[in-house]
């Protein structure tokens, strides 16, 4: 397995196990070379295919190894190791941490065209291009890890998988994520305390229950929330707890709301792969590959809720003050989702307004 060593500036470097080391324009080459390749793929038979696949991991979270750093890059390896060894080296993986490999937003149009292999990334990026996807990140609509965990296997979970499945998406682990706040001026509790605030919600349906309350919404990939708060371009973020503690958010704030316990959102963050490419595998190599994306849910929960505590270590060291929600206060925030996301979401289509009721079966 090959870990590019490329990341993004501020991004911490993934560990490689080859001596190459890219440049951008060997990255650049390399993306058009996949690019070009995958029409060519498409045409081959399967069997011939199949046999021994190199493929390709993005995400935009910092690099690190198997067993420390962000728990999201971890995944990945542990994936990419455990299904190398379970196909007896027939599917080998490289990875690509910091968005090294491509743009983060490019990620989920390059795995519906077979020009990725897989990625993880928060589902609700998508949100413009399959606005069913933005149910990934709906405020209030999920209200713990174990109510996420149902969906996989609910009317709800099954729907979206065939919704993706029909964009040239498969789901290979259902990965979800409590959120909080960084924030520079004030610590972000009830829905009064944006008001006037700039500040970055990370989804359509996040936005507008920020603006409904009074925020000047922004609009950037959480691995760009770094530099938007230290130029004060940006003064408070809503992300996961874990991009809270690899984007070392702790430098450029002085109040945090923490996602343990309760949230103002779970966030959707699986690991896909490419309809195109998953179908040229073998059928052996389609249940490993899906025998072990299950396998890696359970982790990300337990590595979630570890982060949810841990956030709170980290900016109490910097200094920050650490605060915390309750159901009182994520019910204020629900109410103003129900008004305005949720009902947003459900008037988009007939598509949206059923998987918004089948979601709320669960509740």
């Amino acid at each position: 397995m090959f870990i590019s060593n490329r990341t993004r500036p501020g991004c911490v470097a993934a560990k490689s196990t080859s001596n190459d080391t890219q440049t951008p324009k060997a990255g650049r080459r390399n993306l058009l070379q996949a690019l070009s390749l995958a029409p060519l793929a498409a045409m081959l038979p399967a069997k011939v295919w199949a046999q021994n696949q190199l493929l390709k991991i993005s995400h935009q979270f910092p690099g690190g190894t198997a067993d420390s750093g962000d728990f999201r890059d971890r995944i990945c390896r542990q994936f990419a190791a455990e299904v190398e060894k379970r196909s007896n080296g027939s599917l080998k993986f490289e990875i690509y941490p910091g968005s090294s490999l491509m743009k983060t937003n490019a990620q989920f149009s390059a795995m519906r065209k077979g020009a990725l292999d897989l990625s993880l990334v928060p589902l609700s990026y998508a949100g413009g291009e399959v606005p069913e996807v933005n149910i990934g990140l709906m405020p209030g609509l999920v209200p713990s890890y174990e109510v996420g965990a149902a969906w996989k296997n609910a009317e709800v979970g099954k729907e979206l998988s065939r919704i993706l499945q029909e964009k040239g998406i498969v789901i290979v682990s259902w990965i979800w994520q409590a959120g909080g706040v960084a924030s520079r001026t004030k610590a972000v509790v009830d829905p009064d305390d944006v008001k006037g605030m700039k500040i970055r919600g990370g989804s359509r349906e996040v936005d507008l229950v920020l603006k409904a309350a009074g925020a000047a919404v922004v609009s950037l990939p959480s691995n760009e929330i770094y530099a938007a708060m230290q130029t004060g371009a940006m003064e408070a973020a809503m992300t996961s707890s874990t991009s809270l503690i690899s984007f070392r958010l702790e430098e450029v704030s002085k109040f945090l709301t923490t996602g343990r316990g309760q949230s103002y959102w779970y966030m959707l963050e699986p690991l896909m792969m490419s309809k195109v490419v998953f179908d040229r595998l073998s059928k052996d190599q389609q249940n490993i590959i899906m025998s072990v994306g299950a396998d890696m849910e359970a982790i990300a929960i337990k590595s979630a809720k570890q982060d949810d505590l841990a956030v709170a270590a980290v900016y109490e060291k910097k200094g920050a003050k650490v605060v915390d929600m309750n159901a009182t206060t994520v019910k204020k925030w629900q109410a103003i989702a129900r008004t305005t996301a949720w009902k947003d979401f459900a008037d988009r289509n007939e598509s949206c307004a059923k998987l918004i009721k089948l979601a709320e079966k669960l509740l």
